[in-house]
């Protein structure tokens, strides 16, 4: 990952950073000294502060660009597939000699094809069904019950191929924070983007998200 693409990603998933910077509130130096250490560490080498810098201050002039030029509704013809009963399933890299994804993913499908797996810059992630048939496949990892986060739910909104995901995502955790609904987590694949929210908030996003797009 690129030095902006890593900035980009914390600012995104860090709910306060991101709702100061889109009001512009963000002292972008002060950012750049605290985010540093993280950016190394994901990067493995150092990073010059005034990299880091541009790469917030470019990412918050996205921002202006996008209140000023309004295209057509940002999910005109999304496609919306709500699943509760979701499990994350999370382990670090450095963890990976224990655990090898492929053997998993090999094993996920002889038992479900309902799973997303998504490799991040730090982890590997499955999100499946909360089934013992998939903790079992885990039961030799040490620390196994901090492995397993329940009470989920996923939507999956599927875009047309001329949207940008990263707008669909800041504009769908836009709207329902709005109605006091926070985002779990987000994550892209090449076809689609899955937003994970515990299981409560399930339906009533679903239902703001579907009202949203009937809209459009």
């Amino acid at each position: 990952m690129s030095v902006p693409e890593i900035v980009r990603e914390m600012i995104t998933r860090n709910r306060s950073i991101y709702d100061c910077m889109k009001m512009d509130l963000i002292n972008y130096t002060a950012l750049a000294v605290k985010i540093q250490p993280e950016v190394e560490r994901i990067l493995g080498n150092s990073v010059n502060l005034n990299t880091i810098v541009v790469a917030i201050k470019r990412y918050a002039d996205s921002f202006e660009i996008k209140e000023e030029v309004k295209e057509e509704p940002v999910l005109k013809n999304a496609r919306l597939a709500l699943t509760d009963g979701i499990m994350d399933i999370k382990f670090s890299i450095k963890d990976s000699n224990q655990i090898d994804p492929m053997a998993i993913l090999d094993k996920f499908s002889k038992i479900t094809n309902n799973y997303e797996f998504f490799r991040m810059s730090d982890s590997f992630r499955f999100l499946t069904e909360d089934m013992e048939d998939i903790r079992q496949i885990f039961g030799n990892v040490s620390d196994r019950e901090d492995v397993f986060s329940t009470g989920l739910a996923k939507i999956k909104i599927t875009i047309p191929n001329s949207q940008n995901q990263s707008d669909v995502v800041s504009y769908v955790a836009e709207v329902l924070h709005a109605n006091g609904i926070e985002l779990v987590n987000a994550f892209f694949s090449q076809d689609n983007i899955v937003i994970f929210l515990n299981e409560k908030d399930a339906s009533r996003a679903y239902e703001i998200l579907h009202s949203d797009i009937m809209r459009a």
